[in-house]
């Protein structure tokens, strides 16, 4: 083990699921298990390593195929990990055709890979799918994630095609992106794929003297090929000018939607007072790492703080299940269904412990509301003479979206002035930090926000129609 350990720390700080970016990791073995294959010769394996270059250490899941150096089949170079041992190479393992097909066959048709003191179980939905397998069938891995690895499937027949997502980073307890997809999917909403089956795992604790970890491992739903996500067609219809109003109003009235599902399949419960506290103590850590990384915005911190006071002063509606990473790379329309929601993971960013609380469903519109400021200004960075047509274009999408989800909700609409303002700004505070990080000729996007934000007039608590206009009028 110690010669695949060396590989993975060669090759993982390429990935752009490794979260520690320019950092060489310190990786810790902490579980494998061996997925059966019919492939002979061929062994596919998972490993769980964790970072402990980290603080906290980060584990990631890393299944991989081992083959005979001599028989690696041509295409599969770009995703060598490495040499363990002379004559072996290993594959990373959704590229290689011996392990997605291994993974299909647990997430669709059941079983069990067992290690020591280790297990990966598979719960499957969906029967039409169970001899997907033993189907002829193609596989290929989506370009462009970060976090996660997607193997797309394809099938011949007539089996609905799959997508099957490889959770890198693994965290003690279920993955929220499977717990709201398998409820919504129950529920029969028609804004999410339906649920086809999922891997959970166990794996020893850390600290010998606590219980296992167990934790979501993959997840496979039902693909929808060839459609492109919001922020394509959005971005497309902000740069030539194309009037997004109607789906804009109508993605509102599928979020409402969404939101009503979950506070009917799922526990929701009054804000106490240790919620507006542990919402407050969020915003600040939030707020002083973004201090830390981007100096400028210490010269406006109290008056981001006084956006913040004033939202714990009013109102709050029931908290729910929400999908918490809301925006429009996360949706998809799809001929016949309409708008489809996508990712129910939550951001990244956040614990996975703060991910699976009750929250505020506002915090997902203040995402959306985020997501078309951003289609405004990618497009002025591209062409800044064309300023006030998009400025228009993303205050006229924000108005039609607010609108859709007010009309949808009817008296459970509860978008309160305050408290919208807050969840926004706190959006792109964590905008700022990501992109002073990953992008930072885009930095400005966020920060023109948060200067418009608290800018703001901050009294009183504007009705619904009335938020819908105030929030549209000053688009980046």
């Amino acid at each position: 083990m110690d010669s695949t350990l060396a590989c993975l720390t060669g090759w993982m700080p390429r990935q752009r699921w490794y979260a520690a970016k320019g950092r060489r990791p310190h990786l810790r073995f902490v579980a494998s298990w061996d997925v059966p294959t019919s492939e002979a010769g061929v062994r596919v394996c998972t490993v769980l390593v964790a970072d402990d270059g980290t603080l906290p250490a980060v584990t990631y899941q890393v299944p991989f195929v081992a083959r005979a150096t001599a028989s690696v089949p041509s295409g599969l170079g770009p995703h060598i990990i490495g040499h363990p041992d002379p004559g072996t190479t290993l594959i990373d393992g959704p590229h290689d055709p011996a392990y997605a097909t291994a993974l299909l066959a647990l997430v669709t048709a059941g079983g069990a890979a067992r290690g020591r003191r280790t297990a990966a179980t598979a719960h499957t939905v969906s029967p039409a799918h169970a001899t997907a397998a033993a189907t002829a069938h193609t596989s290929s891995v989506l370009t462009g994630e970060q976090s996660n690895t997607s193997i797309t499937y394809r099938f011949a027949g007539d089996i609905p095609p799959v997508i099957c997502k490889l959770y890198r980073q693994v965290h003690h307890g279920p993955n929220p992106d499977i717990e709201l997809n398998v409820a919504l999917s129950e529920a029969r909403s028609p804004h999410v794929p339906r649920a086809v089956g999922w891997l959970n795992g166990e794996w020893p604790d850390p600290t010998p003297t606590q219980p296992a970890d167990t934790g979501s491992l993959a997840f496979a739903q039902q693909y929808f090929p060839g459609v492109e996500d919001a922020w394509r067609v959005a971005l497309g219809a902000a740069a030539t000018g194309d009037d997004f109003a109607g789906r804009a109003f109508d993605l509102g009235a599928a979020t409402a939607d969404v939101h009503h599902s979950l506070a009917h399949v799922l526990p929701t419960r009054v804000a106490a007072p240790v919620d507006r506290a542990a919402l407050r103590e969020a915003w600040q850590r939030r707020l002083s790492t973004a201090i830390a990384e981007v100096g400028q915005l210490s010269q406006t911190r109290r008056a981001i703080e006084a956006v913040y006071d004033r939202a714990l002063d009013v109102d709050w509606p029931a908290l729910q299940r929400i999908h918490g990473d809301y925006h429009l790379g996360q949706v998809i329309l799809v001929p016949g269904r309409g708008w489809i929601l996508l990712d129910f993971e939550g951001e990244p960013l956040r614990p996975m412990a703060e991910r699976v609380r009750p929250d505020l469903a506002l915090r997902d519109v203040a995402g959306m509301l985020r997501s078309f400021d951003y289609v405004a200004g990618s497009v002025r960075l591209d062409h800044p003479d064309r300023s006030n047509t998009v400025r228009e274009w993303a205050a006229t999408a924000r108005r039609s979206f607010l609108s859709g989800y007010a009309d949808r909700a009817g008296a459970r609409a509860t978008l309160n002035g305050p408290l919208l303002d807050a969840l926004e700004l706190d959006k792109a505070v964590y905008e700022a930090i990501y992109e002073s990080r990953s992008r930072p000729t885009w930095i400005v996007i966020p920060l023109r926000a948060i200067e418009r934000l608290i800018a703001r007039p901050g009294s009183g608590a504007p009705s619904a129609g009335a938020q819908s206009a105030s929030s549209s009028s000053a688009s980046s």
